[in-house]
């Protein structure tokens, strides 16, 4: 199969879809790979180093779309390169499509077939590919929230541990998923005073044996979030619905009532998030003030770090990118009901249960360039 690699062009996107030891497993496995030059670059690997690995280095993105049959990226494809797909083509990405009706009517539009990382599972119902990422984006979330929470960038001038004699910052995190699991486990190492809320009682025993009662665990009730936003420093949304819109579990009205100065850091940005005040931003303008809260909602969040981002990506995507290529798309779905579950549009339509139902339009029917959708 004729695989493509184009260049990241979201703002201050460096990751990449193939690293070169990735294209070298293809290669060997009789695929070509065709890679855009200057894709690795932001990460330390040159056009040389994909060369090397056996790829062919073309210079613009049109060349890689036009030449290949699959199409490996990282982030949602954006409206020039929505234009440059084309019938028949699969596109594996993050989409991130519940709150984004625009993106899936110009994805229906193309005819191609989009495999979303997002909504590939795993046999225990975990998300192998969000896994990775929900990973560093969680860790950096204290990390992000910490630099916020400095007076020079509008925060109230905590230190997120504290010093002797003085408390340290209040840090709230909604969801003990993976993403939620990884800021505790910052936060903590921080010293910061941290409370995890979720609506799974398994999950929070579970947490509290992990960090040995280092932290404090709420079950999720618009009671407790309110009292725990209103007394927090910094409060994190960690939670994710699979394919779906995340639920808004802070409103506008509770943000007035904040601490001036207090931080909300939105992992759940992708797919909508789930603060009422949040919109998505960028690492070249990351944060915003409503009401005189810090709000940082950079969509993509793990671009950050990119080199760390990509090689834990692409060690996860890398078998399912060898199992479309070896057996074509319709076999490796076929064979893997998980990855199955990755398919969000195929031949005009909306192909995932809960994107569809975001969207508000009809599972498995075209969804037309003029159909209105909404984001749940």
């Amino acid at each position: 199969m004729r695989i493509g690699v184009p260049k990241e062009i979201k703002v201050h996107e460096y990751r990449v879809g193939l690293v070169p030891a990735g294209v070298r497993e293809l290669v060997q496995l009789g695929n070509e790979v065709v890679v855009e030059s200057g894709a690795g670059a932001g990460i330390g690997y040159d056009d040389a180093a994909y060369g090397e690995a056996g790829a062919r280095v073309v210079s613009t993105a049109a060349e890689v779309f036009a030449t290949t049959d699959l199409i490996v990226k990282v982030k949602e494809p954006q409206p020039v390169e929505l234009a440059l797909l084309r019938r028949g083509q699969v596109l594996f990405t993050y989409l991130h499509l519940a709150p984004d009706p625009e993106q899936a009517r110009a994805l229906c539009a193309s005819g191609a077939t989009a495999i979303a990382y997002e909504t590939v599972t795993a046999p225990d119902g975990s998300l192998p590919l969000l896994t990775p990422m929900s990973e560093v984006a969680g860790r950096l979330s204290i990390q992000v929230g910490a630099v916020s929470l400095q007076k020079a960038n509008g925060g109230m001038g905590v230190l997120l541990g504290g010093v002797a004699g003085v408390p340290p910052a209040k840090v709230v995190i909604l969801g003990g998923g993976v993403a939620g699991t990884n800021a505790v486990e910052m936060a903590v190492g921080l010293h910061a005073d941290v409370t995890v809320v979720d609506r799974s009682l398994k999950r929070l025993r579970e947490l509290s044996s992990q960090f040995a009662g280092r932290i404090k665990t709420v079950y999720s009730t618009t009671a407790a979030i309110d009292a725990l936003v209103l007394d927090a420093d910094l409060v994190v949304g960690a939670v994710l619905v699979a394919g779906a819109a995340t639920p808004k579990l802070v409103s506008r009205e509770q943000v007035s009532r904040m601490k001036k100065g207090a931080v909300l850091v939105d992992i759940s940005i992708d797919q909508g998030g789930c603060f009422e005040t949040s919109r998505p931003t960028t690492h070249s303008n990351p944060t915003y003030l409503v009401d005189g809260v810090v709000h940082y909602c950079v969509a993509n969040m793990p671009g950050a770090v990119a080199r760390t981002a990509t090689l834990a990506l692409t060690n996860a995507t890398l078998p399912y990118v060898k199992a479309l290529a070896t057996l074509g798309w319709k076999e490796a779905l076929a064979r893997d009901s998980h990855l199955a579950n990755g398919l969000n549009v195929h031949a005009g339509a909306i192909t995932h249960p809960a994107v569809a139902k975001s969207l508000g339009v009809p599972l498995n029917e075209p969804l037309q360039p003029d159909s209105p959708g909404k984001a749940a």
